[in-house]
């Protein structure tokens, strides 16, 4: 069944300028931006007006050991509901914080975040989401509907060992606010990620986990290449491109 699908504007790499233009002829109308400056928002929204194009999750920016990190999130909530979208995406690392304190903050966080109708959803990055066992004692001890997980098809791989996506992804389903489509080639922290379709995730099962859930969220491509990786603009532009069109060929995008 079709999903909601965007693309992170970082899949475009140091075309990004092109990612306009590009994404509404390859069929993507929605994209994930990180939380814009004061400065930077009226260009934001007419850069968005004027290509079609809407934002289906803004990457926020947590501090878990500061105190006073609900009120730093505010403006960023706020910033959401100016764009429309109720999806927060951010990567939370605990470090040396008590983990009492980080369950109380990230509730306090959901708190704020449900005031604006948005869900915070962390990123499948240690020290909180590194894998599914990890991420469920993360999502059971915070115990918020507005915090969730942000669950990276490719990252599971890259941060664990003898793991599959979709395996990992049924344990946490109930729990996943939203994903990160990428691919990989599976090895641990190994930094290769190819265009969606010709890695070892297998995208047919973890939608077909999604529709058994009721899965509603975004799915945004996030599409990060491979270390050394040098692509001409064209080539870019085709990695993002046939990425496109595999997940259309899954029948998950028009």
């Amino acid at each position: 069944m079709p999903h909601l699908i965007a693309c992170q504007l970082g899949s475009y790499g140091k075309y990004v300028d092109r990612a306009w233009s590009h994404l509404p002829t390859i069929g993507i109308q929605n994209v994930e931006i990180d939380v814009p400056a004061a400065n930077e928002i009226a260009d934001m929204h007419s850069r968005l007006a004027d290509h079609g194009l809407a934002v289906s999750s803004m990457h926020g920016i947590v501090d878990i050991a500061s105190e006073q990190v609900v009120e730093s999130m505010r403006p960023q909530f706020d910033m959401c509901t100016q764009f429309g979208t109720h999806y927060m995406f951010v990567s939370v690392q605990a470090g040396e914080v008590p983990r009492d304190a980080v369950w109380q903050r990230l509730r306090d966080i959901g708190a704020a975040a449900g005031e604006h109708e948005v869900t915070v959803v962390m990123e499948t990055h240690p020290d909180l989401i590194t894998s599914a066992a990890v991420a469920l004692q993360t999502m059971r001890e915070v115990d918020h509907p507005n915090i969730r997980i942000n669950f990276d098809t490719a990252n599971i791989y890259y941060y664990n060992e003898n793991v599959t996506a979709s395996g990992e992804l049924a344990k946490v389903i109930d729990y996943v606010g939203s994903l990160h489509l990428k691919d990989t080639t599976g090895g641990l922290h190994e930094w290769n990620f190819p265009t969606l379709g010709q890695g070892v995730v297998d995208f047919t099962s973890v939608f077909a986990l999604l529709d058994d859930a009721g899965f509603t969220g975004p799915c945004t491509m996030e599409l990060e290449g491979a270390k050394g990786l040098e692509r001409t603009q064209s080539e870019q532009l085709a990695h993002v491109a046939d990425s496109a069109a595999f997940l259309r060929s899954l029948g998950v995008m028009p």
